[in-house]
This record gives C-alpha cells, sequence and structure tokens, in this order.
C-alpha cells in the first residue's frame, strides 16, 4: 500500500462515520487535514473495539495489537493502512507515542461488561485518556504547543468527556456502564450499583447539574486558553468547544428527569456553528 493509499483509507474512515467534525476537518490545510484523519481514524478503530460485539478477552486483544501497531509505527515499519496513515503526522508533529498509547488504556476501561468509576480521581483519568490524549495528539497539528496545548487538551477535553457522559447516560446504562463516581453517588444517598437503577433515583439529577456545572467550567477555562492562540490553529478547536457547549445547554433545557430523550443538534444548528466558527 502506498502512501496515498493509506490517506485515501482514512478519509473513507472519516467520510463514513457520518462525524459533525468532518466538514471542521476539511477547513484544514492538506497536510493537517489528512493528518486528523489518521487520528481520527485511529481513535475510530480502537473506540469500534471496545463498543463492539467481541467479549472482553477479545476485545484486550486486539487492542494490544494496536498497541504493537503504535509501537511499529514509531519504529517506521507499520503493518496497517492507519498506521501508515500516522507515520508521517507522527514525524512531521512530533506527535508523542504516550497520547496513543493513553487511548487505548481508556478503550481497555470500555472493554469490560460493566464500567464503574469509584472515585472522581478515576473520571479525571478516564478523560484523560479517551479525550484529553486526543487532544494532545490534535493540538500540535492544529499549532498549539508546548504547556498552552496541554493546557487545552486537559480543560478541553474534561469538558468535552463530562458532556459526552452527560448525553449517554442512558445509552450506557443500558449496557451497564455507569461514569459517574461510586463516592460521589454516595455523597447524595445513592446507594444503589445497577446503572438502570441510579439514573431514575430522584436524587441523581442533582449530581447531573453538578457534573454540568464543572463541564462549563472546564469549557470556560478553554475559552480563555484558546484567546491567547492564533486564531487559524485555535479555529479547529474552537469548533468543537462550541459544539459541545450546544450540546450541554440542550441537556440542561431538556433536564436530567428524562433521559431517555437523547439530545443531539439539528443539521442546521451544526451547519450555522460550522460557517460561524470555522468560515470567519
Amino acid at each position: 500500500m502506498t502512501d496515498q493509499e493509506a490517506v485515501n483509507y482514512v478519509t473513507q474512515i472519516v467520510k463514513w462515520s457520518g462525524t459533525s467534525f468532518y466538514w471542521g476537518m476539511r477547513l484544514l490545510p492538506r497536510d493537517k487535514r489528512e493528518a486528523m484523519y489518521g487520528v481520527y481514524a485511529y481513535c475510530r478503530e480502537v473506540d469500534d473495539i471496545a463498543d463492539g460485539p467481541l467479549t472482553p478477552g477479545e476485545k484486550l486483544e486486539k487492542l494490544a495489537d494496536w498497541r504493537k501497531e503504535i509501537e511499529r509505527v514509531f519504529d517506521g515499519s507499520p503493518q496497517t493502512p492507519v498506521g501508515r496513515a500516522l507515520s508521517g503526522p507522527v514525524r512531521e508533529y512530533e506527535l508523542k507515542q504516550s497520547a496513543f498509547n493513553d487511548i487505548i488504556d481508556g478503550m481497555e476501561t470500555d472493554s469490560a461488561d460493566a464500567v464503574r468509576m469509584p472515585d472522581m480521581g478515576a473520571l479525571d483519568r478516564y478523560c484523560d485518556r479517551v479525550a484529553c490524549a486526543v487532544g494532545r495528539l490534535s493540538n500540535p497539528i492544529f499549532g498549539i504547543g508546548g504547556d498552552t496545548g496541554e493546557d487545552l487538551a486537559r480543560s478541553l477535553g474534561q469538558a468535552l468527556q463530562i458532556t459526552n457522559i452527560l448525553r449517554d447516560l442512558h445509552e450506557d446504562a443500558m449496557i451497564n456502564r455507569l461514569y459517574v463516581p461510586r463516592e460521589t453517588l454516595t455523597a447524595y444517598g445513592i446507594s444503589a450499583d445497577l446503572p438502570s437503577v441510579v439514573i431514575k433515583d430522584d436524587r441523581f439529577p442533582e449530581i447531573c447539574e453538578m457534573l454540568a456545572a464543572r463541564a462549563r467550567d472546564n469549557f470556560d477555562e478553554a475559552v480563555g486558553i484558546l484567546a491567547r492562540c492564533g486564531s487559524a490553529s485555535a479555529r479547529p478547536p474552537n469548533l468543537m468547544l462550541q459544539n459541545y457547549t450546544w450540546v450541554l445547554e440542550a441537556l440542561n433545557r431538556r433536564g436530567w428527569a428524562s433521559l431517555k430523550n437523547r439530545v443531539s443538534l439539528p443539521k442546521l444548528q451544526k451547519l450555522w456553528i460550522i460557517l460561524r466558527y470555522g468560515l470567519m
């Protein structure tokens, strides 16, 4: 497989995924766009393993294969199309192997039959692995490096993942996943362990409001960091920030008593966000 064929492969993964960020990535210069396609395709591959129908043991085996492939990417001998598409960006943007492995660590957590977080520290680590690590790979491509890039990855990643958790509470409960920490549930007087029971507790909306406030604080911190960046480099992460800020506010308007009513942004609103924050 040639390098161009590998780029074409990851481009198709992004297109087929239906991600709302496709058009945001399309606005990047070609080299940055293709680098982001590689990062996105990698995240899609390992996420599909964790969310797929395999047994936990089989998922861990496939994730271990990806950990070996990342080693080969950094050794200069990738064997998969995605690994080959990542080889150039890894060199050009000095991406860190640890960030790729952090994402696998997060997917290993999601591969279990039951997912629980014992305390807020565990939740923070999970968010760091599945979201902040993506920022640590993306920000150098955008042109946001050093401590600024690290700070942005932390604040925006935490905000995005907590918003994801709040949006997916019902769906996750149906597959025995609950990311709200046990210590938090206990503090609010909730002793049940089964996610489908926990999310129906009358006290659970208070926890959701607390987590939403925490996400909002992280978004505000990210806004301050982006204000210190150049407009071109800040545009892609700002698109994500604006999109998810709207999702969080839509969740707040819906409330936390009817979690089956999934929140998603209308296509026209997504288009407006891309036009407003991607082009202007």
